[in-house]
């Protein structure tokens, strides 16, 4: 099951689970579309490719919850 990380690594927008727009690598580096945009969907820390995170239905997060922890850094 994916992490669902709640903020872009770069700058730090909040990406909700249920919401589209999130683009994560197969590392689960996750970013906001600008920024993946920005970064010609390549991941800066991996080099991998970095593709449309599926969402997940807000019904489903007391059982499954997404992460919570941020990773941007400024």
């Amino acid at each position: 099951m994916l992490e669902m990380r709640p903020d872009c690594e770069r700058c730090g927008t909040d990406l909700p689970a249920e919401a589209p727009g999130a683009f994560i690598c197969s590392f689960e580096c996750t970013f906001c579309a600008a920024c993946a945009e920005a970064l010609d969907d390549r991941c800066p820390n991996c080099g991998g490719e970095l593709m449309d995170r599926p969402t997940r239905a807000k019904a489903l997060h007391d059982r499954h919850p997404p992460g919570t922890e941020r990773r941007f850094r400024q």
